[in-house]
């Protein structure tokens, strides 16, 4: 990935770019805020970490980045004491602290780079997934995910997915061919229609998966109910389990928006 730094600590610099550049990472430094600025409006960067002082607030300069840059940047702070709320409600993605922890640098850039992937992937417009059977199209689904990360930036509010995908699709299909690869997804998604509920919006997002969208959770462990809620019932789907010489398998997985961590995961499979 592609990081800038606007920091006036050239040690912190130095230290993420240590950290960043020997694994691939292109790192480039822009003291000057305007400059910075300036800059993102010209030169696409897929994640910043911003100190923002002397600046008692950060939320302008960070809508300021948002604006200036033509895409979808990861920004984390690096300075103060606000902590990840603080960071979500200036409108940044996450929180590093100072003097930086390598492991929470190695986390805070694998989040950037699974929420940039993410990004791209629910938007690209190639393959699109129509409404069916109280599952709404992909294309569909890529207008309220957007929707949850600009409501983030704006309102610091986060953001849960539940991610329930066949994750050896690729296996059923090479072994037993297309159609009973397509198959075990349509028994999944048949299943889901049953299991959901008036109030929860699914989609299809890829041709062996599904997402349900949770916004603005009631209360701190909504998100969780809601993924291992489904993770259950699909455990005891044993029907599905059973469908042709190799057995599916699903993985559901709980993301947070806007920091793009993935919080939970349950893997299940038939058992013997």
């Amino acid at each position: 990935m592609k990081a800038l730094i606007i920091d006036r600590d050239e040690i912190v610099a130095q230290m993420i770019k240590a950290r960043l550049e020997p694994v691939g990472h292109k790192v480039f430094e822009e003291q000057v805020k305007n400059n910075a600025v300036e800059r993102l409006a010209k030169e696409q960067f897929d994640v910043i970490f911003l100190d923002p002082a002397p600046l008692m607030n950060a939320r302008p300069l960070v809508l300021n980045i948002r604006r200036a840059s033509g895409a979808y940047p990861y920004v984390v702070l690096t300075g103060g004491d606000v902590g990840l709320q603080g960071a979500i409600k200036s409108g940044a993605n996450d929180f590093l602290a100072k003097p930086v922890d390598p492991e929470k640098l190695d986390k805070i850039v694998g989040n950037a780079r699974d929420l940039t992937a993410l990004i791209r992937r629910i938007g690209d417009d190639s393959e699109d997934f129509p409404s069916a059977g109280g599952i709404i199209a992909k294309s569909a689904f890529n207008q309220l995910f957007l929707s949850a990360i600009d409501r983030a930036d704006r309102y610091g509010e986060q953001t849960y997915i539940v991610f329930i995908r066949v994750s050896n699709y690729q296996d059923i299909y090479e072994k037993e061919g297309p159609y009973a690869a397509d198959y075990a997804v349509a028994k999944l998604s048949q299943f889901l229609v049953r299991l959901r509920r008036q109030s929860d919006i699914i989609a299809q997002t890829d041709n062996c998966e599904y997402a349900l969208l949770l916004q603005r959770p009631l209360y701190e462990t909504e998100p969780f109910d809601a993924a291992n809620r489904f993770a259950e019932a699909i455990a005891g789907f044993e029907e599905f389990f059973h469908v042709g010489a190799v057995a599916p398998e699903v993985c559901v997985k709980l993301v947070d928006l806007p920091i793009g961590s993935t919080i939970l995961k349950h893997d299940l499979k038939k058992q013997e």
